[in-house]
This record gives C-alpha cells, structure tokens and sequence, in this order.
C-alpha cells in the first residue's frame, strides 16, 4: 500500500469528522436566525453548547457507518461518485438511527428541522470535501507520480493492447505500465520487479495452465504485490445457485432487469423524462428557432428509423443538425442523392472498427449542428422516446438496421433490453470507443444492471457531455 493512500485515507477521518460538526452548527445557525426573517415562534430554545456535546456524542457513530460502508478503502483508484453514493447512504443509514435515539431519548433536543438540515448539509460538505480530497490526490498523482501503482501486463495480445492504451491515456486511474510479457515467465515477472517495480500483476489471458498461475499467485502473496486477471465471459456472467429434484444447478442470470427490475426501471425512466422535458424545455424551444432561422426548409426534428429491444423498429428523435438537402430522412426529396453521399462519406472517412459507422468531419452539418452534436444537445428530444416507452434514460446505444445487420450472434445481446440515451459506453469514451468496447461496457451493465447504477451514469454523463470527441461528426 503507497503512504500517499494512508495518508488521505487517514486524513479522510477528521476531515469528516469536522464536515458533519460544521453541517450541525450551520443548521442550529439558521434555525437561529431571528423568527421574522425566517420562521414563526419556535416552541423551544436550546443552548449551543448542550446542543454541540449531544452532537460530538453522535458522530463517531456516522463515522462507524462510513467505515462499515467501505468510506475509509485505501485506494487512489477509488471513483467519485460511487463514493458520493456511499457517503449519501450512510448518512442516511445514520439519520434513522438519530431519529429512533431522539424518540427514546426525550430529553435531548428534538427539533425536526435542525436534524433534517444537518443531515442534508452534511451530504453536501462531506461530498465536496472528499471531492477537494480526491482532486489534490489525483492532481499529485498525475503531475508528480505520487501513489502510481506500477502494473505488469501479462499475456492476450488483444486486451493487453487495451489496457496499455487506457492507462495511458488515463493517468488519473492511477496506474503505469511498467512492463509486458507476452507468456507469464516468473523469472522475467521476477527481474522487471528488481529492475522496475511492480505493484500490481494483470493476467490478461485466463487460459494460462493452473500450475502456473499458481506460482505467480504464490509469488505475488509473498512480497504483496495484487494480482488480477481478466475472466472468460463465463466467469463474469451472473451465477445463481438453485436446486433441481434435490440437486444443485448454477444458473447464469441474464440481467436483474426481469420483473421488479423492468418495473423500477420504467417507473425510473418516466419520473426522470418528465422532470427533464419539462427543464429542457426552454433550450429546445431555442434550438429549434435557431435550425430554422439557419436552413427553413426542413423540420426542425429529424427522425431516425432505429432497432429497439427484441429487434422491434422505432423512430429515434434528434434535432436536425445536417442541410436538410443532405439528410438521409424518406421525407427529403433528394433522400437518393444524399444516401449515396453519405455512402461515399463513410467508404472515405469512416473512423470506427466494426458495424458501426463514424464519419469525421462531416460536410453535412449545419454551423448549429456542429454545437448541438458536439454536446448532445441534439439528443434532446429523445426524452420523449423514454416517456413514450420505445428507450430509457440509460442501456446500450440504438443502431441503425444496416448497422445491426452487420453485428455478430454475440452482439444481439445488446437487444435484449431497451436502448438508452447515455451508458457505461457513453460515459467511458462516447463514439471514440471501437465497438468491441463498447459492446463490452454494454453487455456488463446489462448482466450488473441497478437503480442506484443508472443515477450514478446519469451523473456522470453531465460531466461527458463538455469533453470533445474525437471522433465528432
């Protein structure tokens, strides 16, 4: 374990610590402020200094929870939101248990509002701290190297590739490469450590023999170096145990979206598209009057056949951002002209691997519509494909029928669940990804699908949509 990791895991504690005292002083602050200003007569009044003593009493119990919910983990490789969750959670956890002491324990104050508003202050100061905490352990972790973990990849040529690629181009993972062997040889693992360091061993080719597994692990446990490997597709499926006439079967879950899991996730998705078609709904009203103010001749949204769950055909609704004399739409009356365009546009310029196209530079679009696709604004109308049902919030993308005519048996799993207008793909590199990729996002957010994994991507995807693609059209 690196000192830098202790050193903010440990700081975390009193950083904490004081977050949730200053989140109780602010709320006895504004339950104080003068009764005109913001409330009618209170029943009570309690001294400060009662008041903070009861506190100090309850918040090594908040901290117990954080401990209990994995807050304290000592890594660099921990993700923001998953722990912004987490801190969310067990606050919550620990507000309850104040509600049920305050019920037994009458004489201590018993003011609603103040024990509401600590507890939503201190989501927010806990959250920020941390987020502080981890930007200066990041920030010290790309520009300095303090806290790298130096990592060996070990054979599959392919996933090696990946992995070198990804860690590269992602420094604040928190990891560098430090060597590559292309068949796990101790001796060699043995001599990159002495000469370079290695914190972490990946095994990217789970066919390796037991036996020689085994000595690397046996290895690793020796001088605590970690060691990972990349599973087959069966090792990372879902594996339930169940019984037959008395005899014990693993059966591979598809995905927990089935029954309560679709129920939940609709009822998800029409609560969020509501709330978003209502927020966004001045922004649209301006982009359309800025398309037609730039090319009137077409409609403002242009609709596009796409392939939905279990293969059925939906239009997908975008806001128009290509001339609309270019536009593959049925309704254009140059539909052949620009369908052989684009033909030409993708034999010449496309930048992705596999069925899917993606053309760079696109000499269709509009000035509005290079803006509104470079930040998805042209996504919004698809809010209304979640509330009508045809996508959701979050699921794998919605290709086109030429592009689904071109997927291997393997992919038609993405069809399995409804499209959704952000993933794990989107969040993890947008268009840039090769397919392979992203079909392998995909296929683990349908297998590891839950409530509490759409919020978190659907937070991430605010932070997406200001990074530029690469790969933009």
């Amino acid at each position: 374990m690196k000192r830098s990791e202790l050193f903010f895991s440990g700081i975390q504690v009193p950083v904490d610590f004081l977050m949730i005292a200053l989140a109780a002083t602010t709320a006895y602050w504004i339950r104080n402020i003068p009764e005109s200003i913001l409330f009618g007569n209170r029943l009570y009044e309690f001294a400060y200094g009662e008041y903070m003593q009861v506190v100090l009493l309850i918040i090594p119990i908040f901290l117990l929870i954080f401990a209990l919910e994995g807050l304290y983990n000592i890594r660099t490789t921990r993700t923001f939101w998953r722990e912004a969750w987490s801190v969310f959670r067990a606050l919550s956890i620990g507000l309850v248990i104040v509600i049920v002491a305050v019920f037994l324990q009458k004489e201590w104050f018993a003011s609603r509002f103040i024990i509401f508003a600590t507890w939503m202050l201190a989501t927010v100061y806990v959250v920020l701290a941390r987020y502080l905490l981890l930007f200066i352990q990041r920030r010290l972790l790309v520009k300095k190297g303090l806290g790298v973990h130096r990592v060996l990849l070990i054979n599959g040529s392919k996933k090696t590739r990946f992995f070198s690629k990804l860690l590269k181009q992602m420094p604040a993972l928190g990891y560098r490469v430090t060597g590559i062997l292309d068949t796990p040889d101790l001796r060699r693992v043995k001599e990159i450590r002495k000469t370079k360091g290695v914190d972490e061993i990946i095994l990217c080719d789970p066919s390796v023999p037991d036996d020689v597994q085994e000595k690397i692990i046996d290895y690793c446990s020796i001088h605590n170096v970690g060691y990972s490997y990349v599973p087959t597709s069966m090792q990372a499926s879902k594996i339930q145990l169940r019984t037959l006439g008395g005899e014990p079967l693993f059966e591979v879950a598809h995905t927990p979206l089935d029954g309560w899991g679709k129920i939940l996730k609709r009822t998800f998705d029409i609560a969020g598209s509501s709330a978003l078609i209502v927020l966004s709904s001045p922004i649209m009203l301006l982009i359309a009057l800025l398309i037609k103010l730039e090319d009137p001749e077409g409609p403002v949204i242009f609709k596009n056949e796409r392939v939905g769950a279990d293969g059925e055909k939906f239009s997908l609704f975008k806001f128009r951002y290509m001339k609309w004399r270019l536009s593959t739409s049925p309704e254009n009356p140059h539909y052949k002209e620009a369908i052989a365009f684009e033909k030409k546009l993708i034999s010449e310029r496309n930048t992705r691997k596999g069925p899917i196209y993606k053309i760079k530079d696109d000499p269709r679009k509009t000035r509005v519509g290079r803006f509104i696709e470079r930040y998805s604004l042209d996504e919004l109308p698809q809010f209304f494909n979640v509330f009508r049902g045809d996508m959701s919030l979050v699921g794998p993308r919605p290709h086109q029928e030429r592009e689904v005519e071109r997927y291997l048996e393997y992919h038609r799993r993405l069809l399995t669940i409804k499209p959704g207008i952000t993933g794990m793909a989107q969040v993890s590199g947008r268009s840039d990804l090769d397919f392979e990729d992203e079909y392998r996002y995909d296929l683990f957010y349908i297998e590891n699908w839950s409530l509490r994994l759409d919020v978190v991507l659907c937070f991430k995807t605010l932070g997406v949509l200001f990074r530029k693609r690469k790969n933009a059209r």
